[in-house]
């Protein structure tokens, strides 16, 4: 019988073992689904800005994506925002992705013995991928803000694929109407606040978008790639 754990921030992924699931819906997990679903080729998510900078340099033609304090950091290609790619042809692209929370809680799951990354815009796919794996052991990891304070969309989303896993039918609707109330989303509708769009929790709330599953794959360094609930291998 499969043992489901829940987990949050930094020193939860540290704990998560097993299969773990890192979630970070707003908005590392969600951007990088979009990536994925732009084409690029892989996501290389980074502990520091500095180990991005340094891939970078090693690499010129790979793209820079990230963020800290919720802004694009400087010299990089991309903010760490589904909106801000949606005009962007990222076919075939290897992106580094640098963010405050989700990138550096998959890094830090270094005792899980498989590493998804996933959102709500995944979630079904997600659990239906871990359904066909049948481990014994899966930690759902909430990263919350700055890996260090609890965000209610990663809680909520971890208690969505729980239930899923555990043959429920949990109320998305009800949970999407407490994320938006939540005052820790409000700063996408403060316009002292630019980096946070009020589109890119529209659509990080966009339950099922994609039928694809995230998977890290250690390799040196480690990359993220699209795996179906149909395989077990990326793809």
């Amino acid at each position: 019988m499969m043992r489901i754990r829940r987990l949050s921030l930094l020193e939860g992924a540290e704990r998560a073992e097993g299969l773990a699931v890192i979630i970070d819906v707003l908005r590392a997990a969600t951007t990088a689904a979009y990536a994925l679903h732009l084409g690029a080729e892989r996501l290389i998510p980074t502990e520091s800005v500095e180990e991005a900078l340094r891939l970078r340099r090693l690499h010129p033609d790979w793209l820079l994506m990230g963020e800290r304090g919720g802004r694009r950091l400087e010299g990089f290609d991309l903010g760490n925002s589904p909106w801000e790619l949606r005009s962007r042809s990222l076919k075939g692209r290897v992106i580094i992705h640098a963010t405050s929370s989700g990138t550096r809680g998959l890094i830090h799951a270094r005792r899980a013995e498989e590493i998804l990354f996933a959102g709500f815009v995944n979630a079904d796919a997600t659990a239906r991928y871990i359904r066909r794996r049948e481990p014994a052991e899966v930690s759902l990891v909430a990263m919350g803000e700055e890996a260090v304070k609890p965000a209610i969309e990663d809680e909520l989303c971890a208690q969505y694929i729980g239930a899923l896993l555990r043959g429920e039918k949990p109320d998305f609707d009800e949970m999407r109407h407490r994320i938006v109330a939540a005052p820790s989303t409000s700063k996408f509708f403060d316009p002292a606040q630019p980096q946070y769009h009020p589109e890119d929790l529209e659509l990080a709330l966009e339950l099922n978008k994609f039928d694809f599953a995230m998977k890290l794959i250690p390799d040196s360094p480690p990359y993220i790639v699209k795996a179906y609930p149909s395989q077990t291998r990326q793809r």
